[in-house]
C-alpha cells in the first residue's frame, strides 16, 4: 500500500505483526560417517548457516565426537533447522551441541526442528544434545526420526526445560510439540508425541501432568545390550534426584525423566550416561565432553 507524500504510515501493532514479516533462519546439516583403518571417518559433510558442525579432537586423530553449533544464538518463530546423521560401516561417534538451545517467544509462527538419525550395519551412534530451553510464549515443533538395522547400536536423547529458572520464569502460554518416530529394519516400531498448547499451560502443575517438574527428557536405546542397559537405568532410579522410569517396547529401551529443574535433570542424565560408558566395552555412550565446557 502506498501513502501520500509527507504522510506517515501507521505503526504495525503486535496483533498485526507476524514472524513471516521478519528474517527467518533455515539451517541444515548432513553428516555421513564410516570406518577406516584409523577409526571413524567423515564420508560426507554438508552444512548450511546457521548450523555449523565441528569435530574437536583431544586425543590422536580418530573422530570421536561431533558438535553442532547454532550460530544464530537461538531459535525464533518461523525458523527451520534440520539435522541428518547417517552412521554405517562400524562407525562410532557421539554427537552433541555446543550449548543449550534456546527457543524464543514467537509472534504467531512455530519454529520447526527436524532430526533424522540413520544407524546401519554395526555402527554405533549416540545423539546427546544439551537441553532445549523454552521461553514463555515460544512456539516450537520438534521431531526426531530414527532408522536402525539389526546389528547397529543407538542411544538418542532429547530434553526440554520449561522456562528460564534464573529469571524465575513460569510458562503461561505457547505451543510445544515433541515427536519421536523409530523404524527398525524397515518396520515402524515406536511413535510418540508430547504436546502442550495455550490451554494446557495453566494445568501443568496438576499431579496428573508435570506437577512441580520443569525439566523432562526421553532416552531411547537400541542394540545388543538392551537388557543390560535397561537394568542399569532401573537400578539407578531410586538414587536419582528426579522421577524416572524405563521400559522395553518394540526392541527398544524407552526411559523417561522428569525433574524440578534443569540442574537436577542434567545430574540424573550424567549419572545414567556415566554408567552406560563404564564396563560395557568401548563406544560413544558416555557423557559428551561439551557438557563440561
Amino acid at each position: 500500500m502506498r501513502y501520500p507524500e509527507n504522510s506517515v504510515a501507521p505503526a504495525l501493532t503486535l496483533k498485526e505483526s507476524s514472524d513471516k514479516d521478519l528474517q527467518r533462519a533455515e539451517g541444515a546439516c548432513r553428516i555421513v560417517l564410516g570406518r577406516s583403518e584409523k577409526g571413524t571417518r567423515i564420508m560426507d559433510l554438508y552444512q548450511k548457516s546457521p548450523i555449523r558442525v565441528l569435530f574437536p579432537r583431544t586425543s590422536g586423530v580418530e573422530v570421536e565426537e561431533a558438535v553442532l553449533v547454532n550460530t544464530s544464538g537461538g531459535v525464533a518463530g518461523g525458523d527451520r533447522l534440520e539435522s541428518n546423521v547417517t552412521a554405517r560401516e562400524d562407525a562410532s561417534i557421539a554427537i552433541t551441541t555446543q550449548a543449550a538451545e534456546k527457543v524464543y517467544r514467537a509472534l504467531a509462527e512455530s519454529a520447526h526442528i527436524l532430526t533424522t538419525l540413520k544407524v546401519r550395519d554395526t555402527a554405533k551412534l549416540a545423539w546427546l544434545p544439551q537441553e532445549t530451553i523454552i521461553f514463555n510464549r515460544a512456539r516450537v515443533s520438534r521431531e526426531t526420526r530414527v532408522e536402525v538395522t539389526s546389528g547397529a547400536e543407538l542411544l538418542a536423547l532429547e530434553w526440554l526445560v520449561l522456562g528460564r529458572a534464573a529469571h524465575g520464569e513460569n510458562l503461561s502460554t505457547g505451543t510445544i510439540t515433541d515427536r519421536w518416530r523409530v523404524v527398525k529394519d524397515g518396520r515402524l516400531v515406536w511413535v510418540d508425541s508430547f504436546r502442550i498448547t495455550d490451554e494446557i499451560f495453566p494445568q501443568l502443575s496438576r499431579n496428573a501432568l508435570l506437577s512441580d517438574c520443569t525439566g523432562i527428557a526421553t532416552l531411547v536405546y537400541f542394540g545388543s545390550e538392551l537388557g543390560t542397559r535397561l537394568e542399569i537405568v532401573r537400578d539407578l532410579t531410586s538414587s536419582l534426584a528426579c522421577r524416572c522410569a524405563a521400559t522395553q517396547i518394540g526392541g527398544l529401551m524407552i526411559a523417561r525423566f522428569a525433574a524440578r529443574n534443569s540442574y537436577e535433570l542434567k545430574t540424573a542424565l550424567r549419572n545414567v550416561l556415566q554408567e552406560f560408558g563404564s564396563g560395557l566395552g568401548k563406544g560413544p555412550f558416555r557423557v559428551p565432553r561439551m557438557w563440561s565446557c
